[in-house]
């Protein structure tokens, strides 16, 4: 990074934490191209093998500010959809990721580039909350799996609320999203994902930060099942 401008490189002198710290908007030109063309490819080979359609995509791209997108998670197909179709539709999104992947140095590289940033499970991740906040303060949507993990059957898992504190710390909503029919990914199979709208904090009640914070993270998932059940209602068939 030029210690004059604070600009990054097009091409060498980029830590990772530059590109988490940066708008992803003023990533280097040829890694937005780079990004750019593999999204396209993605979105022909995921539409071709399992035909996907995100309902309600308005709500999503509509509204300039940034959000906390929250959503169950059945498959590695998830984040593809939701990134895929907000990059095409220019809304620039985040996605976190577990600090795993980051011992591959190939993952670490594509995902960075392709806007993620890293969140250490199971520890109080400050460092993530606080840069979150900046990417929300920026109008970047956040994209995160409060499942921690796939879930693979009907039970609703237990969830962690870290996404509440990064939405509230930005003063910035958070938007229930679900997807089904891809828990078991099959040729040509249809997978549906709807957007529901933001849950803002005027909506919240609580006198204190901790109760309005634990409100958020009850009624965020309660959303995020309820539209999963009206989707399994309104295709049946389709899980």
């Amino acid at each position: 990074m030029s210690e004059k401008d604070g600009r990054m490189r097009a091409f060498a002198g980029n830590t990772l934490d530059d590109y988490y710290d940066h708008d992803i908007r003023q990533h280097p030109l040829p890694g937005r191209l780079l990004i750019g063309a593999v999204v396209r490819i993605l979105w022909v080979v995921t539409k071709f093998l399992w035909p996907w359609r995100v309902e309600n995509i308005e709500l999503l791209t509509e509204d300039p500010r940034g959000r906390v997108i929250i959503m169950n998670h059945e498959s590695m197909l998830d984040p593809v959809v939701v990134v895929v179709a907000l990059w095409l539709a220019h809304v620039p999104v985040r996605i976190v990721y577990k600090s795993d992947f980051d011992r591959i140095g190939p993952a670490a590289w594509l995902f960075s580039r392709a806007g993620g940033f890293p969140v250490q499970r199971g520890t109080a991740d400050m460092k993530t909350v606080r840069r979150a906040r900046a990417m929300l303060a920026r109008g970047e949507s956040v994209l995160i799996y409060p499942e921690g993990t796939r879930v693979r059957d009907d039970a609703d898992a237990q969830t962690h609320g870290g996404y509440a504190i990064m939405a509230q710390l930005a003063k910035a909503p958070v938007q229930p999203v679900a997807i089904i029919g891809a828990r078991r990914l099959r040729f040509r199979r249809p997978v549906y994902v709807r957007a529901e709208r933001p849950i803002e904090w005027s909506e919240i009640l609580g006198e204190k930060r901790k109760e309005q914070l634990a409100e958020m993270e009850r009624r965020g998932m309660e959303r995020v099942y309820a539209l999963r059940d009206q989707m399994r209602a309104d295709y049946p068939g389709v899980d």
